[in-house]
């Protein structure tokens, strides 16, 4: 009896192991959705554009389309969700264009044109060369850029928001963390395996300083409103949070006309109190001094 009860604690015991060991491997197709194929440029959805391709720290290259709007200082920088690629967001690209802003929007490695496959630091990587371009090549200013996330992108707006301090920042239909995402749609597994990727946007949005706009849905069916409501309150003021309507993918298109003008509204915002702050050094270059 003792050794039978030792020989099925043994296979349990294996089995968890398997169990976790094929979860872990696995875990990259289950958050990465990467499609190759470019279904649309932004001249089908009426705008001029450029096809933009540069290089990220490790080595990869990245596409991406910057599309100008005549006559505007800002420029709002786009980070899509996990699926897809970058011609699936017309309609997100529109609206962001009717606001006045320029837009950049690109692809994370492996997704669309651009080189290698999709993991969590990579992607980070990419958000940072994404950002140089935009100071570097096109001559922006740090406080008159926004980051836009939306879902997986909004993980990966805040961690490069924590560093760069941008003119504000907008997540919609974002999560607090990997685990938590896992934890809601996983409760018993999400316990038996090592997670693989960590995205602690709630940890990390803390360190933002800029104005923070969060826009979820009590209707989503794939990231819990609760989720991104820790996401708000772990936010640092000023920030705002709207409630959208409908589903995670196309919440966005039903909350319309709310959504676009609580967009606009965040943006004139952010924007004015960006253009009232900056920073300047001391006469020996030591320390930063705020003036108004």
């Amino acid at each position: 009896m003792k050794n039978r009860m030792i020989e099925n604690i043994l296979l349990l015991v294996v089995g968890l192991a398997l169990l976790s060991g094929g979860m872990y491997l696995q875990q990259p197709s289950m958050i990465f959705f990467p499609d190759a194929t470019l279904d649309q440029t932004p001249a089908e959805w009426g705008f001029a554009y450029e096809d933009i391709f540069l290089d990220t720290k490790d080595g990869m290259r990245l596409h991406g389309w910057y599309i100008p709007r005549h006559g505007s200082k800002q420029a709002l920088l786009f980070f899509h969700g996990n699926a897809g690629n970058i011609s699936h967001r017309g309609a997100s690209v529109e609206i962001f264009h009717r606001l006045g802003l320029n837009i950049f929007i690109f692809d994370y490695r492996g997704y669309g044109r651009s080189q290698g496959k999709p993991d969590e630091n990579g992607l980070y990587k990419d958000a940072r060369a994404a950002w140089r371009y935009l100071i570097d090549d096109r001559g922006f200013a740090r406080e008159d850029i926004i980051l836009f996330g939306r879902s997986l992108g909004g993980a990966v707006a805040v961690e490069l928001a924590a560093e760069v301090q941008p003119g504000g920042l907008i997540l919609e239909s974002t999560f607090s963390s990997a685990e938590d995402v896992a934890n809601a749609v996983f409760p018993v597994l999400s316990r038996l395996i090592f997670l693989r990727f960590d995205f602690n946007t709630a940890a990390q949005i803390g360190r933002v300083t800029c104005p923070v706009l969060v826009l979820h849905s009590p209707d989503d069916e794939i990231i819990p409103f609760h989720l991104g409501e820790k996401v708000f309150q772990a936010a640092n003021e000023p920030k705002s949070l709207v409630k959208m309507r409908g589903d995670h993918n196309n919440g966005f298109l039903m909350s319309q006309p709310d959504y676009e003008q609580a967009l606009g509204a965040f943006v004139s915002r952010a924007l004015v109190c960006s253009a009232k702050v900056s920073l300047v050094l001391t006469p020996d270059g030591s320390s930063p001094a705020t003036v108004t």
